[in-house]
């Protein structure tokens, strides 16, 4: 992978959520969809496909970036079950899935793709839960998040 190549996010991700901020490796986003609260994170790395494209360093700040982001969602949300996953069979740039979920939600127990289809979020309760987790995952907080 060249140097020179700056690192962009997908068209399709940057379409689909939220920006709420940026840890020392990913960038952090809400999914724009209510049903579930649904975070990414995107290491910010150029022509990433997969987490082994990541050297060992970057893998283990992923993992702990991981780790951080799941514990504040969890905390936030009291859900019932985490899902992780990096799957990208539909964006190749890599990406990896944080969502809580609840025994009540509308997919349990299958998985959210594709499940039922995508809700807007109230813009008042989408800003509550942004700015729960920025305090929890310790990003600046007084930036307005960007849509």
């Amino acid at each position: 992978m060249p140097e020179s190549t700056a690192w962009t996010l997908h068209p399709q991700l940057a379409k689909d959520t939220i920006n709420i901020g940026d840890l020392p490796l990913s960038r952090v986003l809400v999914i724009q969809d209510a049903n579930y609260p649904w975070l990414l994170l995107v290491p910010r790395r150029a022509g990433v496909a997969e987490i082994i494209d990541l050297d060992e360093v970057e893998q283990a700040q992923l993992m702990t970036e991981i780790a951080r982001v799941g514990r504040a969602l969890k905390a936030v949300t009291e859900c019932d079950k985490l899902n992780i996953a990096a799957l990208g069979n539909v964006v190749p740039q890599l990406h990896v899935h944080v969502i809580a979920r609840r025994t009540s939600d509308a997919a349990w127990p299958r998985p959210v793709w594709g499940a039922v289809a995508p809700v807007a979020h109230d813009p008042r309760e989408v800003e509550a839960f942004i700015r729960a987790l920025r305090k929890r995952i310790w990003l600046a907080s007084d930036e307005a998040p960007r849509f």
